[in-house]
């Protein structure tokens, strides 16, 4: 009977050794790591990141059909222009997103890529002190008392006059820009608003801190002091990891909010409050891509009597908007069931109908499985689809002017046989 117990306790014993013998390893591998700097080591055989600050200095060119190509050799960008440097391949794609926005502003403000657009300030009484942002207004769009088309990028590095920098680098400025759209609006009598979402900050070097001499008490430190230390040199281990994951993040900055434009939602919601709401036009009209279309929801859950009022057609694309997440209404539900179109990316030829995954606007194929595409590729069907909810709302109105004529005038026939 005693025998059981004391083989019970030797078995228990000798299933401690290998545990203990991992955390020992454990330990010693912590001590290993902790001794190595990991940000030089990894930045060891890394170039500098200082790129070029001009498109010529890239050595890129856009063609005449608006492709980027290099001046020498005639080929398209190659992102992994050195192998196994990600870090630094990234950095040298982010430098050259930033040069093509300078390019392409350049491109605009003088006249080459768009004739009569003009820049407007934002807040409209903004103060020379404060941060600013802007919106680009073709000539006579405000006053314009037909067809205005509000244009809405999705988040993120995108620019006005912008869907995705990522086609614009590697397809061409037809797919990546919204200057076709912008043309082909004017060409069909719109007025246009290219709104600006995505600028609401201004990101400034916040000042180093200075470093703290180090403790003069390295030996028989209390164990809990070493835990602190050691927490703090591994919270220094994981922001570095943070930043290497995410190469944007290089420096400590402070971001000073645009007033009233905080986000892409206070945006879009201050552009109407003092744009749109002043427009001429009878009948507004929206392209919005990915978060765009969850701004415009966002919108009508803030403006909703509003937005019914003066929208004839939205064309979403590949929205990222939910009904449910946002709590929309029935009655917004029900408008965009009647207003709304969603193009989304589907392996399905171009305007089929894709099962909806929501009750509110209809989802209808791209033509492409590519997020970024599907607004281009809607390009057509979209203008299509604005010119039919207008004749159709032409012709709502033109019956309602009909049954209010004729319901006067029977009115006041029979008011002239009753005296």
């Amino acid at each position: 009977m005693l025998t059981r117990p004391c083989t019970f306790i030797l078995w228990i014993t000798m299933a401690q050794i290998p545990g203990q013998e991992d955390k020992e390893k454990t330990t010693a591998l912590k001590d290993l790591l902790s001794r190595i700097d990991l940000d030089e080591l990894m930045k060891k055989d890394e170039p500098p990141l200082t790129f070029p600050k001009t498109l010529e200095e890239f050595e890129y060119t856009f063609n005449e059909q608006g492709q980027l190509r290099h001046t020498t050799t005639g080929e398209a960008f190659v992102f992994n222009a050195r192998e196994d440097l990600h870090r630094w391949n990234q950095k040298r794609y982010e430098a050259l997103g930033e040069v093509l926005i300078i390019f392409l502003y350049s491109l605009i403000h003088s006249g080459c890529l768009l004739k009569n657009i003009a820049i407007v300030w934002i807040p409209v009484d903004v103060t020379e002190e404060e941060p600013r942002s802007f919106i680009y207004l073709t000539a006579g769009a405000m006053s314009n008392p037909a067809k205005l088309l509000m244009l809405i990028q999705g988040d993120g590095v995108v620019q006005p006059c912008q869907w995705a920098r990522h086609l614009i680098i590697n397809q061409d400025l037809n797919s990546g820009t919204q200057i076709p759209f912008i043309n082909r609006a004017k060409e069909e009598g719109y007025g246009v608003m290219v709104l600006n979402p995505n600028e609401n900050h201004l990101e400034v070097e916040r000042p180093a801190k200075p470093t703290p001499l180090p403790s003069p008490e390295v030996s028989g430190e209390p164990a809990e002091k070493r835990e602190r230390k050691d927490d703090r040199e591994g919270k220094k281990k994981r922001d570095f990891y943070e930043k290497y994951r995410n190469p944007q993040k290089e420096g400590e900055t402070e971001q000073i909010p645009i007033r009233e434009n905080g986000s892409p939602e206070e945006h879009l919601l201050y552009v109407w409050d003092h744009f749109v709401s002043n427009a001429a036009a009878r009948n507004v009209f929206i392209v919005a891509h990915s978060y765009g279309g969850l701004s415009l929801v966002e919108l009508m859950s803030q403006r909703e009597a509003q937005v019914k009022d003066r929208v004839c057609a939205v064309a979403m694309t590949d929205s990222v908007h939910n009904i449910w997440h946002q709590d929309a209404s029935k009655s917004i539900q029900e408008w965009l069931q009647q207003h709304c179109r969603n193009w989304v990316s589907s392996p399905e030829p171009l305007d089929t109908p894709v099962e909806p995954m929501l009750p509110d606007c209809p989802r209808l194929s791209a033509g492409t499985e590519r997020h970024e595409l599907t607004t281009w590729r809607s390009f057509n069907s979209i203008f299509q689809f604005f010119s039919k909810a207008l004749q159709t709302g032409d012709e709502y109105e033109e019956s309602s002017n009909t049954v209010t004529t004729r319901s006067s005038h029977r009115t006041k026939h029979d008011h002239s046989h009753d005296d």
